[in-house]
């Protein structure tokens, strides 16, 4: 059967990996892998490969807001000085090494790959689900495995910053509800829209 996916994006992508996920792990340890953002790289390349339209699908939830959020967040700090949003501040700091922040730019190329390969292969509207089972493995395991001063995935505070308002286990738990609900479902009640109007293979 023909690839419905390119090569070169494969490769690409693949390319992509073997120099980013090293660097990573040299610079910020292999604890940065638990961001549900970093760890999406991994199954998009394997989506890539295996052409999964659900892993896809999936990654295009988990990338797709939270890449244009990030974007305009930087963008708007760049332009203006501003974080409308927050949480990309470590993008101007200096003791961030500069080699990780420009690394980080991949905020911006993950929503393009995740989205080209959808309107390639198709939407799964199982996806929804899929992604909320896995971020609902994710998410505790950062609070349990990762390193508290790091915040990964914010389950010590949103937006980076430690809240002392919550009960920790209350918070994470309302973090766990928070992320499908204001992150991954916009995402895919829109791409399910444009599925019903044809624009997207179902």
């Amino acid at each position: 059967m023909r690839a419905r996916l390119p090569l070169w994006l494969k490769l690409a992508f693949t390319a992509w990996i073997l120099g980013w996920a090293p660097t990573y792990a040299l610079l910020l340890g292999p604890q940065n892998y638990f961001w549900l953002c970093n760890f999406a790289n991994f199954l998009i390349l394997l989506g890539l490969w295996t052409e999964s339209r659900r892993l896809l699908s999936m990654q295009w939830l988990a990338v797709a807001l939270v890449g244009t959020l990030w974007a305009v967040d930087v963008g708007t700090a760049w332009l203006a000085g501003v974080h409308p949003i927050g949480g990309t501040e470590y993008m101007f700091d200096p003791a961030h090494p500069l080699t990780t922040r420009l690394l980080s730019l991949y905020h911006l190329l993950l929503p393009l790959v995740a989205g080209f390969a959808v309107l390639r292969l198709g939407y799964d509207r199982r996806a929804l689900r899929w992604q909320t089972g896995l971020t609902w493995l994710v998410i505790p395991a950062s609070y349990l495995f990762t390193a508290a001063e790091r915040n990964i995935n914010w389950v010590h505070g949103p937006f980076g910053v430690h809240q002392e308002s919550l009960d920790p286990l209350l918070y994470l738990a309302g973090l766990m509800l928070a992320w499908p609900l204001a992150v991954y479902l916009p995402v895919h009640a829109l791409t399910c829209l444009l599925q019903r109007r044809g624009w997207l293979k179902g």
